[in-house]
């Protein structure tokens, strides 16, 4: 038996009930006993000193490779009793150090000059798109779902996100509008059609590229949906009445705030609207969790308000409206991770047990970081203007009412071919 992890899993693991058996064949029940129980077994001495050592990146990996298995519960229950303790607890002298090299090293690459924005992006993104289909809605939302109200199924609040999202961009039919990280399409197909916009969807994979495209043609959009292969950094000579960005700001890098909001007030008209939506959470982190960052989104940062509102103001935009959504992520990802847990055979015939492994570890994670760590999206509302978006919130839930008998005329959407 590793003494070490056991006095280090003893100290962390105070609520709940973990039983952990070890590769000596050695059996310990950690926690009071309440909760949902779970177990896991470690099938070597190596894993053991492994996830001593590391375990922010090395417990993720051991996972992925067989050398952790549960064999009570899933990952998602052993992560649920893990965090909902107090994850401090759990360091040592060693682990701390070598948890100062991962920020460390976050850090100083978040503030090289070298881009890796396309290639970070294909990390992810180019993945087999019938991976996404396993998981995804019908329209491939692939960001915070919005539950409102309460208990509607993924593909409604898929579709109440996109309703909530371009009622606050205050749109008029001939606007131009630019979606800075445009995914497969989705919202620029439905601001294009409930509002009569113009839209500029920028994306750097290939992939989502072709298949946006495709989408907007077979929709008849092409002549006002348009789909560009564009980091946003190098746009020039271009502005637009309203900038939208969903889900591509935890892509920025700690180091490149100042610099994105600089380029989208370049970018926006002089009484344009932007509406920002991207997670966030409650204390500056300093870096990624090194398996997320790894493994799942290379450059991924998870910022603290207290990091982005004070480049916003350095760029004078007006901040028109904070909103916080603090458990809809948490709901998207059961939703996205019970669906990919259903198709288990069918993502392991795609890739093997080894990738399975891995995504369901990386769904189950983001969850519990929503529902343990206080992660939760912000939708941020910005202008150069002070007149340019009203002096109540009543207009919000006007407009969606209308764009809600919209979606009723609306053609349906087809699955994404893949």
């Amino acid at each position: 038996m590793n003494a070490g992890l056991l006095n280090l899993l003893r100290r962390l693991v105070e609520k709940g009930k973990l039983t952990v058996v070890f590769s000596s064949g050695e059996k310990v029940v950690l926690g009071d006993g309440t909760g949902k129980p779970a177990a896991i077994r470690f099938a070597d001495a190596g894993a053991e000193k492994a996830v001593l050592h590391d375990p922010g990146l090395k417990f993720g990996e051991m996972y992925m490779d067989g050398r952790v298995l549960v064999e009570e519960g899933d990952i998602f229950d052993v992560l649920a009793i893990v965090k909902s303790n107090d994850l401090d607890k759990a360091a040592t002298f060693t682990n701390s150090i070598v948890a100062l090299g991962h920020i460390f090293r976050q850090q100083m690459k978040s503030r090289l000059p070298v881009n890796r924005n396309r290639y970070n992006v294909a990390h992810h993104y180019d993945l087999d798109g019938k991976l996404f289909n396993l998981f995804l809605d019908e329209d491939w939302q692939y960001s915070c779902a919005y539950f409102h109200p309460p208990g509607i199924s993924l593909d409604e609040a898929q579709r109440a996100k996109k309703r909530h999202i371009a009622a606050k961009l205050l749109l008029e039919p001939g606007q131009k509008v630019l979606e800075v990280g445009s995914g497969w399409g989705g919202m620029a197909m439905y601001l294009a059609e409930s509002s009569g916009v113009e839209v500029t969807g920028i994306t750097l994979s290939e992939e989502q590229l072709k298949v946006s495209r495709e989408r907007a043609a077979r929709r008849g959009l092409s002549d006002r949906v348009r789909f560009e292969l564009q980091d946003y950094r190098t746009m020039q000579g271009r502005q637009f009445d309203r900038i939208v960005s969903v889900g591509m700001f935890e892509h920025v890098g700690i180091g490149n705030y100042g610099n994105f909001f600089r380029k989208m007030k370049e970018l926006l008209n002089p009484d344009g609207v932007m509406l920002l939506h991207s997670i966030g959470q409650i204390y500056k982190p300093w870096a990624t969790n090194p398996w997320i960052e790894k493994y799942i989104f290379p450059g991924g940062y998870i910022p603290a308000l207290s990091e982005v509102l004070p480049r916003v103001e350095s760029n004078r935009l007006l901040v028109k409206d904070i909103e916080i959504l603090p458990l809809h992520y948490a709901w998207t990802l059961r939703a996205w991770r019970e669906r990919f847990l259903a198709q288990r055979e069918e993502a392991v015939r795609l890739y093997d047990e080894r990738f399975f492994r891995m995504w369901e570890f990386y769904l189950a994670a983001s969850e519990t970081a929503f529902l343990y760590d206080k992660h939760f999206v912000f939708q941020l509302q910005l202008s150069p203007s002070l007149a340019t978006v009203p002096v109540s919130r009543d207009y919000i839930a006007i407009k969606e009412r209308e764009l809600l008998e919209f979606e009723k005329t609306r053609e349906r959407l087809e699955l994404v071919a893949v």
